[in-house]
């Protein structure tokens, strides 16, 4: 059996002045096809530290934005959890070095260190998600989107998505784990959990 790995990048472009939200789920779709794996995984992993990878259900609706509404629901939750950065100070990052740092690697300004915000967020979520291929095609559900997320609003700019498929290029034999039986997982209750007591009298006598 043939194993096979194959690596592609995507380029992005985000707009910075608010999270970014890629949908990525097509041309993930189209490199998994391309790397002729029919069955294995798709790891997705962001290159950068205020970005994340997630796998969720598409909204239908956009906002004025242009932010599906599922996405700006998940806005609203980390503004609260990891409030947006808009004043200096609000966060001890970045510290007198970092931003010395900045200068020191041509950075174009003090503000482009101002994005604790997005580092933070992206702890939350993750860097990376990896799925499944079955028979050649990314199984995602009926439901499941791929969003590269760019939580750094200090400015706009071009962000890489690194994308390795890993698998056989031969089919596989019947994946139902015994008989495709759905498993009982509920908690069993023992005898000795389930033994007799006196005030349990008030109960049955009611039912004679």
């Amino acid at each position: 059996m043939e194993f096979k790995v194959y690596q592609k990048e995507l380029e992005l472009q985000s707009r910075g002045w608010i999270p970014t939200f890629h949908d990525v789920t097509k041309e993930i779709g189209n490199i998994v096809t391309m790397s002729g794996v029919k069955n294995g995984t798709v790891c997705v992993a962001s290159h950068h530290t205020t970005c994340s990878v997630i796998v969720q259900e598409t909204s239908h609706d956009l906002d004025k934005w242009g932010i599906e509404y599922l996405q700006h629901d998940l806005l609203d939750i980390m503004k609260k959890l990891v409030p947006s950065f808009d004043e200096e100070h609000q966060y001890r990052h970045p510290g007198p070095v970092h931003t010395a740092y900045g200068r020191f690697v041509n950075e174009p300004g003090d503000y482009t260190s101002l994005n604790t915000d997005g580092h933070l967020r992206s702890v939350f979520f993750g860097r990376s998600e990896t799925m499944t291929i079955k028979d050649g095609v990314l199984d995602g559900g009926e439901f499941a989107h791929v969003y590269f997320i760019d939580w750094d609003c200090v400015r706009a700019r071009r962000r890489q998505l690194n994308i390795t498929v890993m698998g056989t290029t031969e089919d596989v034999e019947d994946r139902k784990y015994n008989g495709g039986e759905v498993i009982d997982t509920l908690p069993k209750y023992m005898d000795e959990t389930k033994q007799y007591m006196p005030e349990f009298d008030l109960q049955l006598k009611d039912r004679k």
